[in-house]
């Protein structure tokens, strides 16, 4: 079984911590039912369901430190296993920035598991596949989408009394819809802990509207314009914006938070005051992982988590920047909280729909979807990508038609002084996005991509 219980997790964890020798010993058990279904072309072309159970040992003496994985769970498999890691510690160099593992932590409670996702089975993916592609068939598109559902649970320990454990679900859902000329394309993308909340149907609908209202685009000039980026858009640049406050990047100089000469822009406005932006693992929404700090982008507990609890952090208060996350050895080296990264962002936004931006527009530009995004400067964050599945061009308050497809260079920093309007924020990508109206979105070439 690749989802074991809290009790079947720690007696397991238990047991290797029992075989240490090491000065410090932890551990992490991983482990996760997965199912997916793929179609392209109104059929299904693959579809399959995986397991994984898996688990990291780390031992340490003094500030060397070895790790070993495994996926046998027999005691003597166990012990063969931290034996392994005790050698390569042995083997390894001395980490200077090596911190002592945590102990014991108070985690939050956390509502990441639905039993309705978990129940999922082949013949439920097959009648969501069916419900998207039937409808897109019956009006002579084309659809091309992917289902995924996850059920899966992230343990902890060491030697030194933690331990956590967590069981959460997940599905992701995203459909592309062209018209068979192959000059109309629709997008929508939707994700979930529990499946009851998910209407592929609904979001078929959006990708097929889409793609009908999107053929035969006009080409404007390239320039500075009024967009309203959908929030399947303005997560792209939001989330890079959020994986590069870390303090330590900051305080050399090499983020958007540092400044030159020295410091961090900590404490100072960077953004309109109509920017807050904060993380809460436990908003039902968007719940996220009770511990984290593993030093990725985001920390969605597991292999690699350090085990530092996650709790409720404001990262941009009235356009304050108010926090950035650090690493142990860095919050411990400027005597400060090491506050870890969020498992998910929330940008708190207002209640007018993303139709009441449109009608407030009077000129202006609709974006579904960016991709192809890259970095041009992480000093100041500046992004280069393309704009795809869907733009349109707003005047009076009422779309008028397609427009081709433009190539953008802007900041999200920049783009967070020129907001005009926040909608009513959606879950995208595991974080909460409302639909954005910025003014002068830099606009610098057309694109004959659909």
């Amino acid at each position: 079984m690749a989802v074991l219980s809290k009790e079947e997790a720690k007696q397991i964890i238990d047991k290797v911590l029992a075989f240490s020798k090491a000065d410090e010993t932890s551990a992490n058990l991983n482990g996760s039912r997965t199912g997916n279904i793929r179609y392209a072309r109104n059929s299904v072309s693959t579809s399959g369901e995986t397991t994984n159970l898996s688990l990291s040992v780390t031992s340490v003496f003094g500030k060397k430190s070895g790790t070993a994985t495994i996926n046998e769970f027999d005691d003597k498999s166990l012990e063969k296993t931290v034996r392994r890691a005790e050698e390569i510690a042995h083997l390894a160099p001395d980490n200077p920035e090596y911190v002592g593992m945590l102990g014991q932590q108070n985690y939050l409670d956390i509502k990441s598991f639905a039993g309705s996702t978990a129940a999922i089975n082949p013949d439920f993916r097959a009648e969501a596949a069916f419900k998207s592609i039937d409808p897109c068939a019956k009006k002579d598109l084309t659809a091309a989408g992917y289902w995924e559902d996850s059920t899966g649970f992230a343990a902890l320990g060491n030697t030194k009394g933690l331990f956590g454990y967590n069981a959460a679900t997940s599905v992701d859902f995203s459909i592309t819809v062209r018209t068979n000329d192959g000059l109309g394309s629709g997008y929508a993308v939707r994700d979930v802990n529990d499946v009851s909340k998910l209407d592929v149907a609904l979001a078929t609908e959006v990708a097929i509207q889409k793609a009908q209202a999107s053929s035969k685009a006009r080409a404007l000039e390239p320039g500075k314009y009024t967009v309203i980026l959908e929030p399947t858009a303005a997560v792209d640049l939001l989330q890079n914006m959020m994986g590069s406050m870390d303090a330590r990047n900051a305080d050399e100089g090499r983020s958007f938070l540092g400044k030159k000469g020295g410091g961090t822009r900590l404490g100072e406005k960077l953004f309109d005051e109509r920017v807050n932006i904060y993380s809460d693992p436990q908003n039902l929404e968007i719940p996220g992982s009770p511990f984290g700090g593993g030093g990725g982008r985001f920390a969605f507990g597991g292999g690699g988590s350090d085990g530092r609890a996650q709790e409720k952090v404001v990262w941009v208060e009235n356009g304050v920047v108010k926090n950035m996350y650090y690493s142990r050895y860095w919050a411990e080296k400027k005597g400060v909280k090491a506050i870890p990264p969020p498992s998910g962002f929330i940008f708190a936004g207002g209640n007018e729909s993303l139709a009441d931006l449109i009608k407030g527009t009077e000129k202006g530009i609709l974006v579904t979807r960016l991709w192809y995004i890259r970095a041009v400067d992480p000093q100041t964050l500046l992004y280069t990508g393309l704009t795809r599945d869907g733009t349109f061009y707003i005047e009076n308050g009422v779309i008028k038609f397609p427009v081709k497809n433009f190539r953008f260079n802007e900041s999200p920093v920049i783009m967070l002084n020129n907001l005009e309007a926040a909608g009513k924020p959606m879950r995208q990508g595991g974080n909460l996005v409302p639909p954005l109206k910025i003014r002068d979105f830099t606009f610098t070439s057309l694109s004959d991509a659909v």
